[in-house]
């Protein structure tokens, strides 16, 4: 059986009326940008979220630059962010004019270690940037209280967390704003790139609304140094067909997932993702790890089992901050992750046959893998 790593047509097929009754009323309503759709996806994504603000923008890279924008962070400023992570967390950040400054992540969960960040704090620190990776929650409480010690603010990057919850609240409502994507292979994705920011903060979503509309807030009258990060009203109406449905999905994936723990436990050289108790993933991408990865990968290419590697360069290592100075062993966990980690199949629309032959593709490799080794 071939199981593809992720297929995005079968969320059209199942939501096809919503979504084509979606596309004929913003084409009817002859209103492309800034109508009715987005207006009501904001309401109703701030309230999923739990948040005061919701402001509908570009993608998630854009949610993020412009929360620092917002929040005036930029040259001279320093802002932590986690060691291993999609590179658009500290782009966001670089875009700002300010420095990304790394910390470890914990071996477990691949998610800012909060034990490690006193240590990062200096006089020109001016944010925590926890990410929410592979859709499990950071440890926000723990994160929130070392910046409430220094004054700092904390962004979250909810990119990957769309419905998570820690300690029974959803995340993007758990710092000071946060960061959201809506690329279509998101737990809430759009059919193009899309994103958001959610606040309590009425301030903030003020500046944000502006810089994304070239620093506008009247038509023609430019208060800011904007930039053009809008979301489109067909995305907002397709997200918000899809958003009723995203905790359906969403648990769809969570029980997937505890298949995938519970069948795949003494797999040979295989370590499963760890969850704490206080996280409710919604598992954006269920993350193993194996001493021969690439090796592993192969072998279940070759039985038709799609995989990916969520990322095999960490930032620090990466072209696009070789003018950073870091060399290979700067940061060992984030560079032992990205040697071993491997995504299996992952999402609301495998079905029961599908996860099977994933998990006997994953015994049959390992095993083959151990005996060659021995």
């Amino acid at each position: 059986m071939k199981v593809p790593f992720l297929e995005l047509r079968p969320t059209y097929e199942e939501l096809r009326a919503e979504m084509d009754a979606a596309y004929r009323r913003v084409m009817e309503s002859g209103f492309y940008l800034f109508g009715g759709e987005l207006d009501a996806f904001e309401r109703e994504y701030a309230a999923y979220c739990g948040a005061k603000h919701c402001i509908g923008v570009g993608n998630g890279l854009d949610a993020l630059h412009l929360i620092l924008r917002a929040l005036e962070i930029g040259p001279g400023d320093e802002v932590i962010v986690p060691s291993q992570t999609f590179i658009a967390t500290w782009l966001a950040v670089s875009y700002a004019g300010a420095t990304p400054v790394p910390v470890e992540v914990d071996p477990r969960t691949a998610n800012l270690a909060p034990e490690r960040l006193e240590a990062a704090v200096g006089p020109r620190t001016r944010a925590i940037l926890p990410v929410h990776l592979y859709g499990q929650p950071a440890d926000m409480d723990a994160i929130r209280a070392v910046a409430q010690k220094h004054g700092l603010k904390v962004i979250e990057d909810n990119a990957q967390a769309s419905g998570a919850r820690y300690k029974g609240r959803r995340t993007g409502a758990l710092g000071d704003a946060a960061g959201h994507s809506f690329y279509p292979g998101k737990n809430l994705g759009a059919f193009s790139d899309a994103g958001a920011v959610t606040t309590h903060d009425d301030a903030l979503a003020e500046r944000v609304r502006a810089l994304r509309n070239y620093g506008s807030r009247r038509k023609y009258v430019h208060d800011l140094k904007g930039f053009n990060s809008r979301m489109d009203e067909l995305q907002a109406a397709f997200l918000r067909a899809k958003l009723r449905r995203l905790d359906e999905w969403n648990e769809r994936r969570r029980r997937i997932a505890a298949r995938y723990l519970e069948a795949l436990r003494g797999v040979p050289g295989l370590i499963l993702p760890h969850v704490p108790d206080w996280a409710e993933p919604v598992w954006h991408l269920f993350v193993v790890r194996h001493p021969e990865r690439d090796r592993l990968q192969q072998k279940l290419a070759e039985a038709g089992v799609g995989t990916l590697i969520h990322y095999p360069v960490p930032p620090h290592l990466s072209g696009a901050y070789a003018d950073g100075g870091w060399k290979r062993g700067a940061f060992p966990i984030a560079e032992s992750l990205a040697d071993t980690v491997l995504s299996l199949p992952m999402g609301p629309h495998l079905t029961e046959a599908q996860v099977e032959a994933v998990i006997g593709a994953v015994w049959q490799a390992s095993e083959s893998l151990a005996a060659a080794i021995a």
